[in-house]
């Protein structure tokens, strides 16, 4: 039964969870019977369907860097602010030729903050190089004290070229939102990098071709799901609000079960989880007549955060996502941390074939790359809808099996910049 625990109690629930898996089992088919010679043998596949419509729940332990800590955990730069950082102090130097020690970048939210330069110098007449040194914060991160490094140089038509170079990975495969062929440079870090060079040269008049590079990425990813992606040579330059925040830790768990905690105080009885902040912002749009008290970012742990609703009275709960956190979920992973969960395509494929698609389109999404792969495939085949659909059902049905039927869970899943509504399961909320 869910409910509030300590956190030694770990290795205990998990023991708890394997029985409560087993006595669900057990209630479906409470005695075996002899099969009927009539009746056909169950193809392996239908059975592989059946588990996938109603599968076991799990929640798997945090990573040991991840225990509880006896001080207050410290946030961090994504690889992509910090790549903005050192390609402004680059730029400073070829239009000033004064190398700086400090320099001042902008966070998506519009925030400025000050980085130290490590190394700013000039490689010949018209070409600067500068180093910014990752700071990665108390969360666990194979990029931490990575020298993030811009080199620049002039071009001679107006505007920015960007490149990737040495330790950036290449894109090899579909899904991930990149151009195959190009660097492994997602779009908020390619905004932040042109914004942060566009306050030094006027790119409307003069040209200027940035290359990043990380001297040590191609061995720092080897520690990554990189090359499983698709994405080979080095590290991906990710984030979308500049930030690090520490939230695969004992702490940031605490502070969703508090925030669950604080709505149900105020007497709310439904509260909206959102994967981070770009979800959190489409569910606001979604649901405008809850207030701001019901919108929880859970980051990994929708366990936790279930479990407190129903401590506390929760009736209702909507889970909004994406569709990689959304297929975890429906596969019966209530701790999505990368290190302990992977998208699982036969669940894709599962719902591809329920959603009316072809044996072929199911074949194409059983080898998807990624999650966003997958939506690709069905936005192609004209399934996104249905798709969606069935994703959402599914995973309201495993929220509500976690809860042992105490909350009434609904399901939405938003396109990639968080704010439009791509499908959902039924219910009050989401109407």
């Amino acid at each position: 039964m869910p409910g509030g625990r300590g956190p030694d109690a770990e290795g205990t629930e998990d023991a708890d969870r394997q029985g409560q898996g087993a006595r669900e089992r057990d209630m479906r088919n409470p005695e075996p019977r002899e099969q009927d010679p009539r009746e056909p043998e169950p193809r392996e596949a239908d059975l592989r369907e059946a588990d996938l419509r109603e599968p076991d729940l799990r929640e798997p332990d945090l990573p040991r860097t991840a225990k509880v800590r006896q001080k207050a955990l410290r946030t961090g730069w994504t690889t992509g602010t910090c790549a903005s950082a050192a390609a402004r102090a680059a730029a400073l130097l070829l239009a000033t030729g004064e190398a700086r020690r400090w320099v001042e970048v902008a966070l998506p939210s519009g925030r400025r903050v000050t980085f130290a330069v490590e190394r700013a110098v000039e490689l010949r007449p018209g070409r600067t190089e500068a180093v910014v040194v990752k700071d990665a914060g108390d969360d666990p991160d194979v990029t931490h004290g990575s020298h993030l490094t811009a080199t620049v140089s002039w071009r001679g038509r107006p505007g920015l070229e960007l490149h990737g170079g040495v330790g950036v990975g290449v894109v090899t495969k579909p899904g991930l939102g990149l151009e195959l062929g190009g660097p492994a440079i997602n779009p908020v870090p390619r905004r932040m990098i042109t914004q942060a060079v566009a306050e030094v040269v006027d790119l409307a008049r003069r040209g200027l071709d940035v290359t990043i590079s990380v001297p040590d990425g191609e061995r720092r990813a080897r520690r990554t799901t990189n090359a499983r992606l698709g994405i080979l040579g080095g590290i991906s330059i990710l984030g979308t609000t500049g930030i690090v925040r520490p939230f695969s830790t004992a702490s940031w768990r605490a502070s969703v079960e508090q925030a669950v905690s604080v709505a149900a105080a105020q007497g709310e009885t439904a509260v909206v989880l959102c994967t981070g902040g770009r979800t959190e912002r489409g569910a606001r749009e979604l649901l405008p007549g809850l207030p701001a008290v019901c919108f929880v970012e859970v980051g990994d742990f929708t366990g936790a955060a279930l479990r407190r609703a129903v401590a506390q009275g929760v009736e209702r709960v909507v889970f909004v996502g994406m569709v990689g956190k959304l297929t975890k979920l429906a596969a019966g992973v209530l701790m999505t941390h990368y290190t302990r969960s992977k998208v699982d395509p036969g669940v894709l494929a599962a719902i591809t074939r329920a959603a009316g698609g072809s044996e072929d389109v199911a074949a194409e999404v059983a080898v998807a790359n990624t999650g966003r792969h997958a939506y690709e495939l069905w936005e192609a085949a004209g399934l996104l809808p249905a798709a969606g659909r069935e994703l959402c059902g599914r995973v309201a049905e495993v929220l509500e099996r976690f809860t042992d039927r105490r909350v009434a869970a609904e399901a939405a899943m938003v396109d990639f910049t968080g704010r439009v509504l791509v499908a959902r399961s039924d219910g009050e909320l989401l109407r």
